[in-house]
Protein backbone atom coordinates (compact mmCIF):
# COMPACT_ATOMS: atom_id res chain seq x y z
CA UNK A 1 0.00 0.00 0.00
CA UNK A 2 0.78 3.53 -0.39
CA UNK A 3 3.58 4.74 2.52
CA UNK A 4 2.53 7.79 5.12
CA UNK A 5 4.39 10.51 6.14
CA UNK A 6 3.86 11.35 9.91
CA UNK A 7 4.76 15.22 11.14
CA UNK A 8 5.41 15.44 14.91
CA UNK A 9 4.90 18.65 16.10
CA UNK A 10 5.74 19.32 19.99
CA UNK A 11 7.08 21.92 22.63
CA UNK A 12 11.15 22.40 22.28
CA UNK A 13 11.12 21.49 25.92
CA UNK A 14 9.29 17.84 24.85
CA UNK A 15 12.21 17.24 21.94
CA UNK A 16 14.32 14.71 23.87
CA UNK A 17 11.36 12.55 25.28
CA UNK A 18 10.61 12.66 21.50
CA UNK A 19 13.76 11.42 20.39
CA UNK A 20 13.99 8.84 22.59
CA UNK A 21 10.81 7.48 21.74
CA UNK A 22 12.18 7.64 17.88
CA UNK A 23 15.36 5.86 18.41
CA UNK A 24 13.71 2.93 20.61
CA UNK A 25 11.66 2.10 17.54
CA UNK A 26 13.83 0.11 15.24
CA UNK A 27 14.51 0.53 11.71
CA UNK A 28 12.14 3.60 11.48
CA UNK A 29 13.03 5.89 9.11
CA UNK A 30 12.71 9.04 10.58
CA UNK A 31 14.46 12.83 10.42
CA UNK A 32 14.02 16.37 12.44
CA UNK A 33 13.09 18.75 10.09
CA UNK A 34 12.78 21.75 12.77
CA UNK A 35 14.34 22.57 16.67
CA UNK A 36 13.24 26.51 16.99
CA UNK A 37 12.64 28.49 20.16
CA UNK A 38 9.28 26.99 20.32
CA UNK A 39 8.96 23.59 18.63
CA UNK A 40 10.32 20.14 17.83
CA UNK A 41 9.15 18.92 14.34
CA UNK A 42 10.31 15.89 12.95
CA UNK A 43 8.85 13.13 10.06
CA UNK A 44 8.23 9.58 9.87
CA UNK A 45 8.23 7.95 6.64
CA UNK A 46 6.53 4.51 7.05
CA UNK A 47 4.08 2.06 5.50
CA UNK A 48 0.43 2.79 6.02
CA UNK A 49 0.18 -0.77 7.20
CA UNK A 50 2.43 0.57 10.43
CA UNK A 51 1.22 3.93 10.31
CA UNK A 52 -1.50 3.28 13.43
CA UNK A 53 0.79 1.55 15.45
CA UNK A 54 3.28 5.14 15.42
CA UNK A 55 0.64 7.36 15.85
CA UNK A 56 -1.19 5.49 19.01
CA UNK A 57 2.07 5.08 20.79
CA UNK A 58 2.87 9.29 20.40
CA UNK A 59 -0.71 10.09 21.30
CA UNK A 60 -0.52 8.04 24.12
CA UNK A 61 2.52 9.79 25.23
CA UNK A 62 1.91 13.07 24.19
CA UNK A 63 -1.87 13.46 24.26
CA UNK A 64 -2.06 15.70 27.39
CA UNK A 65 1.00 18.06 25.86
CA UNK A 66 -0.24 21.27 24.79
CA UNK A 67 0.63 22.17 21.56
CA UNK A 68 1.09 18.19 20.82
CA UNK A 69 -0.03 18.06 16.68
CA UNK A 70 0.49 14.94 14.60
CA UNK A 71 -0.25 15.44 10.87
CA UNK A 72 -0.86 12.36 8.34
CA UNK A 73 0.01 13.20 4.94
CA UNK A 74 -0.01 10.36 1.85
CA UNK A 75 3.62 9.34 -0.39
CA UNK A 76 2.96 9.59 -4.04
CA UNK A 77 6.48 8.33 -4.40
CA UNK A 78 9.65 8.65 -2.83
CA UNK A 79 13.68 8.02 -3.82
CA UNK A 80 15.29 6.05 -3.54
CA UNK A 81 12.08 3.54 -4.32
CA UNK A 82 11.94 1.37 -0.92
CA UNK A 83 13.60 -2.31 -1.00
CA UNK A 84 11.29 -5.11 -0.37
CA UNK A 85 12.18 -7.12 2.67
CA UNK A 86 13.08 -10.38 2.57
CA UNK A 87 10.53 -12.69 3.96
CA UNK A 88 13.15 -14.77 5.45
CA UNK A 89 14.27 -11.71 6.92
CA UNK A 90 11.40 -10.60 8.36
CA UNK A 91 10.44 -11.89 12.37
CA UNK A 92 6.75 -13.71 12.51
CA UNK A 93 6.12 -11.21 14.87
CA UNK A 94 6.48 -8.38 12.81
CA UNK A 95 4.54 -9.81 10.09
CA UNK A 96 1.50 -9.88 12.33
CA UNK A 97 1.98 -6.17 13.19
CA UNK A 98 1.65 -5.18 9.99
CA UNK A 99 -1.81 -4.44 8.67
CA UNK A 100 -3.06 -4.35 5.29
CA UNK A 101 -4.94 -1.43 5.94
CA UNK A 102 -4.77 2.49 6.35
CA UNK A 103 -4.80 3.83 10.12
CA UNK A 104 -7.93 4.17 12.30
CA UNK A 105 -7.19 8.11 11.72
CA UNK A 106 -7.39 8.45 8.69
CA UNK A 107 -9.64 5.87 7.90
CA UNK A 108 -12.01 8.27 10.13
CA UNK A 109 -11.19 11.21 8.48
CA UNK A 110 -12.43 9.69 4.93
CA UNK A 111 -15.41 8.06 6.29
CA UNK A 112 -16.61 11.46 7.98
CA UNK A 113 -15.86 13.20 4.71
CA UNK A 114 -18.61 10.79 3.52
CA UNK A 115 -21.32 11.16 5.87
CA UNK A 116 -22.12 14.82 5.19
CA UNK A 117 -25.50 15.65 4.33
CA UNK A 118 -24.90 18.23 1.68
CA UNK A 119 -26.15 19.70 -1.89
CA UNK A 120 -24.15 17.17 -3.27
CA UNK A 121 -25.20 14.28 -1.84
CA UNK A 122 -28.96 15.46 -1.93
CA UNK A 123 -28.16 15.99 -5.73
CA UNK A 124 -26.44 12.75 -6.29
CA UNK A 125 -29.49 11.37 -4.22
CA UNK A 126 -31.88 12.79 -6.62
CA UNK A 127 -30.32 11.95 -10.56
CA UNK A 128 -29.41 8.07 -9.25
CA UNK A 129 -33.14 7.44 -8.17
CA UNK A 130 -34.35 9.00 -11.05
CA UNK A 131 -32.32 6.93 -13.58
CA UNK A 132 -32.36 3.98 -11.41
CA UNK A 133 -36.51 4.32 -11.81
CA UNK A 134 -36.68 4.73 -15.40
CA UNK A 135 -34.35 1.49 -15.59
CA UNK A 136 -36.60 -0.38 -13.53
CA UNK A 137 -39.65 0.69 -15.95
CA UNK A 138 -38.19 -0.02 -19.03
CA UNK A 139 -36.58 -3.62 -17.49
CA UNK A 140 -33.31 -2.10 -18.33
CA UNK A 141 -30.38 -3.49 -16.73
CA UNK A 142 -27.72 -1.50 -18.46
CA UNK A 143 -29.56 2.25 -16.79
CA UNK A 144 -29.97 0.57 -13.28
CA UNK A 145 -26.58 0.24 -13.14
CA UNK A 146 -25.62 3.73 -14.62
CA UNK A 147 -27.94 4.67 -11.77
CA UNK A 148 -25.84 2.60 -9.24
CA UNK A 149 -22.33 4.62 -10.38
CA UNK A 150 -23.66 7.63 -9.05
CA UNK A 151 -25.60 6.21 -5.93
CA UNK A 152 -24.32 8.00 -2.81
CA UNK A 153 -24.74 5.68 -0.37
CA UNK A 154 -21.43 3.85 0.21
CA UNK A 155 -20.07 6.56 2.65
CA UNK A 156 -23.02 6.39 4.71
CA UNK A 157 -23.62 2.65 5.37
CA UNK A 158 -19.45 2.35 6.18
CA UNK A 159 -20.06 4.82 8.66
CA UNK A 160 -22.79 3.54 10.87
CA UNK A 161 -20.65 0.00 10.74
CA UNK A 162 -17.29 1.99 11.82
CA UNK A 163 -19.55 3.97 14.47
CA UNK A 164 -20.48 0.43 15.98
CA UNK A 165 -17.10 -0.76 16.42
CA UNK A 166 -15.32 2.36 17.41
CA UNK A 167 -18.45 3.24 19.58
CA UNK A 168 -18.65 6.49 18.08
CA UNK A 169 -22.09 8.07 18.67
CA UNK A 170 -22.19 11.19 16.59
CA UNK A 171 -20.70 9.00 14.06
CA UNK A 172 -23.39 6.96 14.16
CA UNK A 173 -26.25 9.36 14.44
CA UNK A 174 -24.51 11.47 11.29
CA UNK A 175 -24.76 8.48 9.03
CA UNK A 176 -28.02 7.31 10.42
CA UNK A 177 -29.31 11.20 9.20
CA UNK A 178 -27.90 11.30 6.32
CA UNK A 179 -29.17 7.54 5.37
CA UNK A 180 -32.77 8.37 6.30
CA UNK A 181 -32.85 11.42 5.06
CA UNK A 182 -31.44 9.92 1.43
CA UNK A 183 -34.16 7.14 1.95
CA UNK A 184 -36.99 9.58 2.18
CA UNK A 185 -35.64 11.47 -1.04
CA UNK A 186 -35.63 8.26 -2.51
CA UNK A 187 -39.19 6.75 -1.79
CA UNK A 188 -40.58 10.66 -2.42
CA UNK A 189 -39.51 10.62 -6.06
CA UNK A 190 -39.83 7.13 -7.03
CA UNK A 191 -43.63 7.26 -5.14
CA UNK A 192 -44.32 10.52 -7.89
CA UNK A 193 -42.95 8.41 -10.86
CA UNK A 194 -45.21 5.44 -10.12
CA UNK A 195 -48.20 8.04 -9.64
CA UNK A 196 -47.47 9.63 -13.04
CA UNK A 197 -45.73 6.74 -15.39
CA UNK A 198 -47.94 3.59 -16.05
CA UNK A 199 -45.73 0.99 -15.98
CA UNK A 200 -45.88 -2.74 -15.64
CA UNK A 201 -45.31 -4.48 -12.08
CA UNK A 202 -44.67 -7.83 -13.73
CA UNK A 203 -41.05 -7.15 -15.73
CA UNK A 204 -38.17 -8.76 -14.25
CA UNK A 205 -36.53 -5.75 -12.46
CA UNK A 206 -39.35 -4.79 -10.63
CA UNK A 207 -41.32 -8.01 -9.89
CA UNK A 208 -37.64 -9.57 -8.38
CA UNK A 209 -37.17 -6.99 -6.04
CA UNK A 210 -40.72 -8.11 -4.85
CA UNK A 211 -39.68 -11.02 -2.41
CA UNK A 212 -36.17 -11.64 -0.58
CA UNK A 213 -34.15 -14.90 -0.65
CA UNK A 214 -30.85 -16.24 0.50
CA UNK A 215 -29.10 -14.84 -3.02
CA UNK A 216 -30.28 -10.93 -2.16
CA UNK A 217 -28.91 -11.71 1.61
CA UNK A 218 -25.41 -12.92 0.16
CA UNK A 219 -25.16 -9.79 -2.19
CA UNK A 220 -25.95 -7.71 0.36
CA UNK A 221 -23.13 -9.34 2.80
CA UNK A 222 -20.87 -9.70 0.40
CA UNK A 223 -21.45 -5.78 -0.73
CA UNK A 224 -20.92 -4.52 2.96
CA UNK A 225 -17.57 -6.59 3.41
CA UNK A 226 -16.29 -5.07 -0.33
CA UNK A 227 -17.69 -1.63 0.71
CA UNK A 228 -15.39 -1.95 4.08
CA UNK A 229 -12.00 -3.22 2.17
CA UNK A 230 -12.42 -0.26 -0.46
CA UNK A 231 -12.21 1.97 2.81
CA UNK A 232 -9.62 0.65 4.89
CA UNK A 233 -7.45 -0.43 1.91
CA UNK A 234 -7.57 2.61 -0.29
CA UNK A 235 -9.30 0.48 -3.54
CA UNK A 236 -11.34 2.35 -5.87
CA UNK A 237 -14.65 3.31 -3.40
CA UNK A 238 -16.26 4.28 -7.05
CA UNK A 239 -16.26 0.75 -8.40
CA UNK A 240 -17.06 -0.81 -4.77
CA UNK A 241 -19.92 1.36 -4.10
CA UNK A 242 -22.37 0.27 -6.94
CA UNK A 243 -22.59 -3.13 -5.17
CA UNK A 244 -23.52 -1.20 -2.22
CA UNK A 245 -26.21 0.95 -4.40
CA UNK A 246 -27.25 -2.42 -5.97
CA UNK A 247 -28.23 -3.76 -2.69
CA UNK A 248 -29.85 -0.66 -1.17
CA UNK A 249 -31.32 1.75 -3.99
CA UNK A 250 -33.37 -0.61 -6.47
CA UNK A 251 -35.75 -2.49 -3.65
CA UNK A 252 -36.12 1.10 -1.83
CA UNK A 253 -36.95 2.75 -5.71
CA UNK A 254 -39.42 -0.06 -6.10
CA UNK A 255 -40.87 0.48 -2.53
CA UNK A 256 -41.36 3.63 -4.03
CA UNK A 257 -42.77 2.93 -7.80
CA UNK A 258 -45.13 -0.07 -6.16
CA UNK A 259 -46.70 2.95 -3.36
CA UNK A 260 -47.16 5.24 -6.18
CA UNK A 261 -49.20 3.03 -8.21
CA UNK A 262 -51.19 1.99 -5.28
CA UNK A 263 -49.40 -1.68 -5.44
CA UNK A 264 -49.68 -2.47 -1.46
CA UNK A 265 -48.81 -5.87 -1.12
CA UNK A 266 -45.82 -5.98 -4.06
CA UNK A 267 -44.54 -2.62 -1.78
CA UNK A 268 -44.63 -4.52 1.05
CA UNK A 269 -41.94 -6.91 -0.15
CA UNK A 270 -39.68 -4.11 -1.61
CA UNK A 271 -39.07 -2.78 1.77
CA UNK A 272 -39.00 -5.92 3.04
CA UNK A 273 -35.89 -6.91 0.79
CA UNK A 274 -34.63 -3.19 1.45
CA UNK A 275 -34.67 -3.56 5.04
CA UNK A 276 -32.84 -7.16 4.79
CA UNK A 277 -29.84 -5.85 2.98
CA UNK A 278 -29.23 -2.54 4.76
CA UNK A 279 -28.94 -4.71 7.63
CA UNK A 280 -27.08 -7.70 5.81
CA UNK A 281 -24.54 -4.68 4.41
CA UNK A 282 -23.92 -3.12 8.11
CA UNK A 283 -23.44 -6.36 10.04
CA UNK A 284 -20.80 -7.49 7.09
CA UNK A 285 -19.34 -4.31 7.52
CA UNK A 286 -18.93 -4.46 11.16
CA UNK A 287 -17.63 -8.51 10.56
CA UNK A 288 -14.98 -7.20 8.28
CA UNK A 289 -13.85 -4.14 10.74
CA UNK A 290 -13.56 -6.30 12.93
CA UNK A 291 -11.71 -8.88 11.47
CA UNK A 292 -8.97 -6.17 9.98
CA UNK A 293 -8.10 -5.28 13.77
CA UNK A 294 -10.14 -2.13 13.68
CA UNK A 295 -11.12 -1.11 17.43
CA UNK A 296 -10.67 1.98 19.41
CA UNK A 297 -7.31 3.42 21.10
CA UNK A 298 -8.26 3.24 24.49
CA UNK A 299 -9.49 -0.09 26.77
CA UNK A 300 -12.53 2.40 27.71
CA UNK A 301 -13.69 3.37 24.43
CA UNK A 302 -13.24 -0.84 23.01
CA UNK A 303 -15.44 -1.73 26.13
CA UNK A 304 -18.32 0.74 24.96
CA UNK A 305 -17.66 -0.20 21.34
CA UNK A 306 -18.06 -4.16 22.42
CA UNK A 307 -21.24 -3.14 24.04
CA UNK A 308 -22.23 -0.96 21.22
CA UNK A 309 -21.28 -3.89 18.45
CA UNK A 310 -23.65 -5.91 20.46
CA UNK A 311 -26.34 -4.10 20.63
CA UNK A 312 -26.20 -3.56 16.67
CA UNK A 313 -25.78 -7.41 16.41
CA UNK A 314 -29.33 -7.58 18.73
CA UNK A 315 -31.11 -4.85 17.20
CA UNK A 316 -30.80 -6.45 13.60
CA UNK A 317 -31.61 -9.67 14.59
Amino acid sequence: MQDRVIKIVLPREEAKNATELLVAQEKLNYWQEELSTKHFVASILIDSGNSEEIMDLFEKKFSRVQGFRLVLFPVEASLPRPKEEKTADVKPEEKEKTKLRISREELYSDVVASTRLNNVFILMTVLSTIVVAIGLIRDNVAIIIGAMVIAPFLGPNVALALSSVLAEKKLGSDAIKTLVAGGILVVFLSAAMGLVIPFDTTVDEIFSRTSTDYADILLALASGAAGVLAFTTGASAAVIGVMVAVALLPPLSVFGLLLGAGQWELAAGAFLLFVTNIICVNLAGIGTFLFQGVTPRTWYAANKARKATRRSHCATL
